[in-house]
């Protein structure tokens, strides 16, 4: 479950029924492929999703080849960490079934949040 976001401007599920609105979407995916002449498909596999976050994070100034479908699971779990969110939470909410797996994550978000040197006040 997802919830609403504090922001009405970044808020996920208010983003979420404006695209469903905008596209016509009652059932069925979400996010679905467009062929030619405007062609609706059925549901985006997994490589159309890596095809569009390489393409969006190459358009932010970052290296396509550094990142994929995968990174969005893995930056959700990153941001909730230094957020201060459990495993628990985010691994009901990702879906991992090890603290082994989602500490990966976690060891990562955990970077700055648990480093000595952001404590100092610099």
């Amino acid at each position: 479950m997802i919830p609403y976001g504090s922001n009405p401007e970044t808020c996920p599920i208010r983003a979420l029924q404006a695209w469903l609105e905008a596209a016509g979407i009652n059932e069925g995916p979400v996010f679905r492929g467009v062929a030619g002449h405007g062609r609706v498909q059925g549901r985006l596999s997994g490589y159309a999703v890596a095809l569009v976050v390489k393409r969006y994070a190459a358009a932010g100034g970052l290296d396509p080849t550094r990142y994929a479908g995968h990174s969005l699971r893995a930056g959700l779990a990153t941001a909730a960490a230094i957020g201060g969110a459990s495993e628990r939470s985010i691994m009901n909410q990702t879906g991992h079934k090890s603290v082994t797996m989602v500490r990966r994550y976690i060891r990562d978000g955990s970077l700055f949040r648990e480093n000595a040197a952001s404590k100092t006040g610099l």
